[in-house]
């Protein structure tokens, strides 16, 4: 299992971590985060912090799996924070967003055919 964190590490020399240059090519990024509750969230990764918490933009909760059997219409909730406990699994969508991206016209967050299912945690 990964492990994810905020810190802006350096390293000696003064180039970033590892760590920290993932944390890079995912800001913008589709995150799909499974929670303990058997919540699912898609949103736009904003950030994070050294407890693990997460800030997703344009944010959307599914009760159930989407794309699964039944179709459900997301709760839309913005901009969301989820703290890092509650949090099982992250899968990133390596797609990049189009130009003309909008919250509105995002398509995108729920065709489950875009994900590449890169479990990330």
């Amino acid at each position: 299992m990964e492990e994810v964190t905020g810190r802006m590490e350096k390293l000696p020399n003064g180039d970033k971590t590892e760590g920290n240059k993932k944390l890079e090519k995912w800001l913008n990024k589709s995150l799909k985060i499974q929670m303990t509750d058997g919540r699912t969230l898609i949103g736009i990764f904003v950030c994070t912090d050294k407890d693990r918490n997460i800030i997703l933009g344009s944010c959307q909760e599914y009760l159930h799996e989407p794309g699964g059997q039944e179709k459900e219409e997301p709760r839309i909730l913005g901009l969301a924070m989820i703290p890092g406990h509650h949090i099982v699994s992250i899968c990133v969508d390596e797609t990049p967003l189009p130009d003309s991206w909008t919250p509105e016209s995002s398509k995108l967050r729920g065709d489950v055919d875009t994900w590449t299912n890169q479990q990330i945690l």
